[in-house]
């Protein structure tokens, strides 16, 4: 589904939230969300459940287990997904098409996928026993100054940085940088992607452009957690998320699949993801 919503100009605009107004949604806002989550889909073929609820956090922002991170915040969206190979792709898709339509509405949010309690938020949101609950984040109004804490995170995680081209987009090979005018028609949504959150700011996509193929991968030491490598996937949802929206919204045709990659010897940091052909109809 293409949001009809301007794609580039909300990316653009989101930020983090942590510090909210004491301040419930207004009935129009929360219509408007839940009318956008009934329509939300993916082009990898996976049902991902969407979640909305109102519970009031306590002063200390401790009540449903935010760690302090949140302040004000009194309504959340979850997203949850069953425990297959493409779904943390497809929740970080949907979420992030979610998170920028509220960005449009003129609502804050923040990707939350370590600093909170999942057991108490899978309760509040009853979500299936047999489905994964990789993020959450608060929505409402942001509050006019950020907390220290806030302040501090978003110092010591340098949020607002971003990594250079040349470190994530690549032609044929991971010695070549892509330029922009390789890229062409599809300069615009790779720096979408560039622009994307993540987890710590980790920024874990690498793009590899090989003919008329845009192939995706995720780039991470060996040894992490299982949570830690399923946040992995879920931040390439959201590059992807911002690739495939701004190709949409610039009339540029092309298809999701898992292509082989024999052209090619990856280094064990080198995780492949999916790849977008070019122009290839569904």
């Amino acid at each position: 589904m293409k949001l009809s919503i301007p794609i580039t100009e909300m990316i653009q605009k989101r930020h983090s939230v942590r510090t909210y107004e004491d301040q419930a949604l207004s009935p129009q806002d929360r219509a408007a969300l839940v009318d956008c989550m009934n329509q939300l889909d993916n082009p990898f073929g996976v049902s991902v459940h969407k979640y909305i609820i109102d519970k009031k956090l306590s002063s200390n922002g401790e009540k449903l287990g935010t760690y302090g991170v949140i302040k004000g915040a009194s309504t959340f969206l979850g997203v949850s997904i069953p425990n297959t190979k493409l779904a943390p792709l497809a929740a970080g898709y949907e979420f992030e098409n979610l998170i920028l339509y509220a960005t449009h509405l003129g609502l804050g949010t923040v990707w939350l996928a370590a600093t909170f309690n999942r057991e108490s938020f899978t309760a509040a949101m009853d979500i299936p026993k047999d489905e994964l609950l990789p993020a959450i984040s608060p929505v409402g109004y942001a509050a006019a100054k950020r907390s220290l804490k806030e302040t501090l995170m978003r110092s010591t995680m340098k949020s607002s940085a971003r990594k250079p081209w040349e470190d994530l987009f690549y032609q044929e090979d991971f010695q070549t940088p892509l330029t922009m005018s390789e890229a062409g028609d599809y300069a615009r949504p790779l720096e979408m992607v560039r622009l994307a959150p993540s987890a710590t700011n980790a920024q874990p996509w690498r793009v590899r452009k090989a003919r008329d193929v845009y192939h995706f991968y995720a780039f991470y030491k060996q040894g992490l957690s299982e949570r830690e490598e399923l946040i992995k996937p879920v931040d390439l949802g959201i590059a992807l998320s911002h690739f495939h929206q701004t190709a949409l919204e610039h009339g540029l045709t092309g298809t999701f699949e898992s292509l082989p990659q024999n052209d090619i010897t990856l280094s064990d940091k080198m995780h492949y993801i999916l790849s977008w052909h070019v122009g290839k109809e569904e």
